[in-house]
C-alpha cells in the first residue's frame, strides 16, 4: 500500500514567526503537518500505519534536512525501529491534551498562533476517525544525534471520510 499513499501537501508552523511576551517561551518550537491521500479501498489502521512508515515523507529527521527518500531516521529515532505496533491508539481528547500541554508549557501563546494551531492542529484532531501516538520506543531507538529534540510528539490522524492520513509532529530543539 506504500505506493498508494499520495503526499498532498505539507504545512509548517514555526513559533519563531510569532511575538511572545516572554522570549524564553518559544525557543525553537514548531509543528510539521504532512497530509497524504489514502486509497478508498485502504486496509485497516495497522496496514495504513505500515504504509506511512514505508513512505518517503516519513523519512524526515525534523532537524532541518527535510525529507530524505533514502533516509535512516524519523525524528530522533532510527527508522528501522519504528513499526506500526509502536503506535498506540489514543482518543481525540488525549491527543489534544498532549498537544495543548506542549503548546502552553511556557504560558499563553499569541492570538495569531492560537488561531493557526486551532485550524491546522486542533480542528484536525477533532475531525479524525482514529488517532495514533508514537510511543513505546526506548533509549535504544534514539539515533546518534537524536537528542537534539527536547520534546518530540508524533501523531497519525486517519480521516477516512476525507480520504486522508495526516502525520502531525510537534517538537522543539
Amino acid at each position: 500500500m506504500e505506493n498508494q499513499l499520495t503526499h498532498e501537501v505539507s504545512a509548517f508552523i514555526d513559533f519563531r514567526n510569532y511575538k511572545f511576551q516572554d522570549s524564553r517561551s518559544h525557543g525553537y518550537r514548531w509543528v510539521d503537518i504532512k497530509h497524504l491521500r489514502i486509497p478508498a479501498e485502504s486496509g485497516d489502521a495497522q496496514e495504513l500505519l505500515a504504509a506511512l512508515i514505508g513512505h518517503e515523507q516519513f523519512r524526515d529527521d525534523y532537524a532541518g534536512g527535510g525529507v530524505v527518500p533514502e533516509g535512516l531516521r524519523h525524528g530522533p529515532y532510527w527508522l528501522r525501529l519504528v513499526t506500526s505496533d509502536v503506535y498506540e491508539a489514543i482518543s481525540r481528547e488525549k491527543s489534544a491534551q498532549i498537544v495543548r500541554g506542549w503548546v502552553k508549557q511556557f504560558g499563553d501563546v499569541p492570538c495569531r498562533l492560537e488561531v493557526s494551531l486551532q485550524r491546522e492542529v486542533f480542528d484536525r484532531l477533532a475531525a479524525a476517525d482514529h488517532i495514533y501516538y508514537l510511543s513505546g520506543l526506548g533509549d535504544e531507538a534514539i539515533h546518534d544525534w537524536g537528542r537534539v529534540h527536547e520534546d518530540f510528539h508524533d501523531f497519525v490522524l486517519i480521516d477516512r471520510s476525507a480520504g486522508r492520513m495526516t502525520l502531525l509532529v510537534v517538537a522543539d530543539d
